[in-house]
């Protein structure tokens, strides 16, 4: 079966959590930090991507249409180099260009494979968080 990208749905969220629990890199040092109503709140306002195959969600994309922020964008270890990320990420760039954005923008771990993902894909580095995560846009 070839893969099929679509919108999440309340059922998807434990899906969603698992691999967002799962994932190798942006661990969450408290997963309390984004319960399952953060993922609600995104179903019911926006919209979190799927990216599935033979029924078995395997990453997830999704845009904060009212910051112009990349707020997730995360694949399951088991899946990770098929290039989902790069599959589902237009979608969550298209909500927000949709929404009146005309730039992107994210923030994520200096040093990580997601940095150099974003670099790779056209992504500007703008600099660091007060934490010292590296600060990206890309225009729309």
């Amino acid at each position: 079966m070839s893969p099929m990208i679509r919108r999440a749905c309340t059922n998807d969220i434990p899906v969603l959590m698992r691999i967002r629990s799962v994932v190798r890199e942006n661990v969450l040092s408290n997963p309390s930090k984004v319960p399952a109503a953060a993922y609600q709140a995104f179903i019911d306002h926006s919209t979190i991507w799927l990216w599935e195959e033979d029924g078995r969600v395997l990453g997830f994309c999704a845009a904060d249409v009212g910051d112009g922020t990349i707020w997730a964008l995360f694949v399951d270890p088991i899946a990770e180099g098929r290039g989902i990320g790069r599959g589902l990420l237009p979608h969550a760039m298209d909500d927000l260009k949709r929404t009146g954005w005309a730039e992107a923008r994210l923030t994520t771990e200096v040093g990580s494979r997601a940095e150099r993902f974003y670099e790779a894909n056209g992504w500007i580095a703008t600099g660091l968080t007060e934490n010292g995560d590296r600060c990206f846009r890309k225009a729309l």
